[in-house]
């Protein structure tokens, strides 16, 4: 197996967590003639695409401020959903339920971050500087062509519009915030994520719903395997706790109705679910090619070996109910990183807590895995976090790829007890020590429009050099 499996209720450490202050700043951009000239290297076509790796992982959620307290505080199946009801804007509607994060992004910024950002920008740079340094990197050479960023977001950041308008409205047009259409772009937090690093690769924000963080790694990967970077800081972020957002939800009758034990609201594929939790947050990852981190002698996590995509073409709101949306994305994944279905271990599911959602997917994951006896263990942090949209991929994406580094995988809260016309293996009550050879995960997304993304991650041995 890939590394130790720790016992439960220890935290074995996901790597160098870095010192606040040692997080690197915004703005300190080179001058033009330190920059590297490095140009694209495409790949011959007879020579092997390169392998992504990932390197660094960085994370704010509703259950910690980093990747240490996330990954512990799964393991242990807490719960950070509450009652969102010391809101100012509750007066215009009933308390929701939200997995707002465990620490304000606010410290960690300058106060200029602070003042020309979004929420969501912030979280993202948040956790970008985390993975940044955990893939020891702060100390590299700044303004690489070698570096690209790809940062996504369901809905972008509706805050500062939202903001802006009533500004409008109540104090007129000299009044409205100057940077109300950049605090509010679909690619600002990309591009704030790319400041930080000075990444001069490229920088991009792809939007697929709430499979967009997924779809942001599928993406860096194949940045690397074209020859275009060689490292990618890529993942997703969100701020979706507004009323605008949550009446749109509520309306749609999505959300859990539990306002009375926020803690059990979250419910992934429990029978008696009742609809889904949303959440806030961002997780990022530090890709690279293999080549790459082997010269610099990078700490290796797992390997993200295959990507796969696909459209049910069928509501806009409402998954395939047979799940073959959810199927062929998997399969595909798996084609591409040629593995095979009785080589997964573990899938990291989409897990929304939503009656169709979650009955989908568990037919997809039936259809390529057959019966619970062979298929892999299968656990959902939604349960714990909340929904957090553009950012759950990324977030989940670490999880699954800190289970094959660990070799556990952290339990889903709130389960019970299973539909009766669905066969997967929900990893419940404490979390499961991933045994025998098997070394392959699958992390599976889904997102409004019909988006299905999943990738699969190989392990690597739990070595410096791998």
């Amino acid at each position: 197996m890939p590394g130790e499996t720790p016992q439960h209720g220890t935290t074995p450490p996901y790597g160098n967590t870095p010192q606040q202050g040692n997080t690197p700043q915004q703005g300190n951009t080179p001058q033009q003639g330190n920059t590297p000239t490095h140009t694209r290297t495409p790949r011959s076509a007879g020579r092997p695409r390169p392998k992504t790796v990932v390197t660094g992982v960085g994370a704010t959620t509703a259950l910690g401020g980093d990747v240490a307290t996330t990954w512990e505080a799964l393991l242990r199946g807490e719960n950070g959903i509450r009652l969102l009801d010391d809101e100012d804007w509750t007066t215009h509607m009933p308390p929701a339920l939200g997995g707002r994060v465990r620490a304000e992004p606010g410290p960690a910024l300058e106060h200029k971050q602070r003042r020309r950002l979004s929420r969501s920008a912030q979280l993202a740079v948040t956790a970008a500087a985390e993975a940044w340094n955990d893939a020891g990197l702060d100390g590299a050479p700044a303004g690489s062509r070698r570096v690209a960023v790809v940062v996504s977001a369901a809905l972008g950041d509706m805050n500062a519009m939202i903001s802006g308008w009533e500004a409008l409205k109540s104090r007129g047009w000299n009044r409205v915030p100057p940077l109300t259409v950049p605090m509010s772009m679909g690619n600002g937090s990309a591009a704030a994520v790319a400041l930080l690093v000075n990444a001069r690769a490229g920088v991009h924000a792809t939007v697929n719903a709430c499979s967009s963080g997924t779809q942001a790694l599928a993406t860096a990967a194949e940045l690397i395997r074209r020859g275009e970077a060689d490292v990618v800081v890529a993942g997703g972020t969100e701020a979706p706790l507004h009323p605008l957002v949550l009446a749109s939800f509520g309306s749609m009758r999505a959300l859990s109705k539990r306002l009375d034990d926020p803690a059990s609201a979250s419910r992934p594929y429990d029978a008696d679910r009742d609809g889904m939790v949303l959440g806030e947050g961002s997780g990022i990852l530090v890709l690279e090619s293999e080549e790459h981190a082997r010269e610099r002698g990078a700490r290796i996590y797992a390997e993200l070996a295959g990507v796969g995509s696909s459209s049910d073409a069928y509501d806009m709101v409402q998954p395939d109910p047979a799940g073959a949306g959810t199927a062929r994305a998997i399969r595909d994944s798996l084609a591409d990183a040629g593995a095979r279905p009785e080589e997964v271990v573990h899938l990291n599911a989409n897990g929304t807590a939503t009656l169709p959602g979650d009955a989908a997917e568990g037919h997809g994951i039936r259809a390529v895995f057959g019966d619970t006896g062979r298929g892999p263990a299968v656990s959902a942090n939604k349960s714990m976090t909340g929904h957090s949209l553009g950012a759950a991929g990324a977030i989940e994406s670490i999880a699954t790829v800190l289970s094959l580094h660990h070799g556990i995988v952290p339990p889903t809260r709130n389960f019970t007890r299973l539909d009766e016309d669905l066969s997967v293996d929900i990893v419940h009550g404490s979390p499961r020590k991933l045994e025998g050879e098997r070394n392959v995960a699958v992390k599976n997304s889904a997102g409004f429009g019909g988006h299905n993304v999943a990738l699969t991650f190989r392990g690597v041995p739990a070595r410096r050099h791998p």
